[in-house]
């Protein structure tokens, strides 16, 4: 491959946070694992607000970084309008459930105003354990050879009236944990646009990157050379 890809990723970055420092870290591992060449970019929610459309197309690939989310309006308007765009896009860990929002508005899902989804079930700031169950052919075969023990700071619960209404409209479930909530969702009909509420960067090793990082990688890598060609 003789280009690198440019991945930004959306958020306000902080060096003591760990799941920030895994985000650059998964990334170095499954960009050595593919043997291909990565760029990435970590660029403010306040500098991602006022892009012109034409500065998301510099880009082969989107991961909404973990929090703490500073300004949640901005992450709002940020994955309505990357929806749009035909880039893949990833998100893990507090934009999880921002995503869910914008889903829900976009969609006018709560035309009663009910809660739908639950206030983060993690106390504290400490990481939780998730036993992922994939559900999706695909993301069986991704865990075949992975462990299926995930470390998280979210979890959400979601109503079953919603998840129903999604997962028949607009969202393809890849896999549950284990209170049977979803945790890994995807949009349908798009090439690849996934979010996870755990932070699969913080299992990442470079001796064993992990599969959703690497994955997101090959689609990049996709959107890469069919601009090309």
């Amino acid at each position: 491959m003789s280009q690198s890809l440019k991945i930004a990723i959306i958020g306000d970055y902080n060096f003591t946070y760990n799941s920030h420092h895994a985000t650059n870290l998964a990334l170095d591992h499954s960009a050595q694992f593919l043997d291909i060449d990565v760029n990435y970019y970590w660029i403010k929610l306040s500098e991602v607000v006022s892009f012109r459309p034409q500065q998301f197309q510099q880009y082969d690939g989107f991961w909404i970084a973990p929090g703490p989310i500073q300004n949640q309006f901005f992450l709002h308007g940020i994955i309505k309008e990357i929806i749009q765009k035909n880039i893949p896009t990833l998100i893990t860990g507090d934009g999880y459930r921002i995503l869910l929002d914008v889903l829900i508005s976009m969609y006018q899902l709560n035309g009663q105003n009910e809660k739908l989804i639950s206030d983060n079930l993690v106390d504290g700031e400490q990481f939780e354990k998730l036993i992922i169950s994939p559900h999706s052919p695909a993301f069986r075969k991704l865990y075949e050879n992975y462990s299926n023990v995930e470390l998280t700071a979210t979890r959400f619960s979601l109503y079953p009236q919603l998840i129903e209404v999604l997962q028949n409209e607009f969202v393809d479930i890849e896999a549950y944990n284990q209170f049977e909530d979803p945790e890994i969702i995807s949009l349908k009909n798009r090439n690849y646009f996934v979010s996870c509420g755990f932070c699969p960067q913080i299992s990442s090793t470079r001796e064993i990157p992990h599969p959703i990082i690497y994955t997101f990688l090959k689609a990049c890598m996709l959107k890469l050379e069919v601009a090309g060609n």
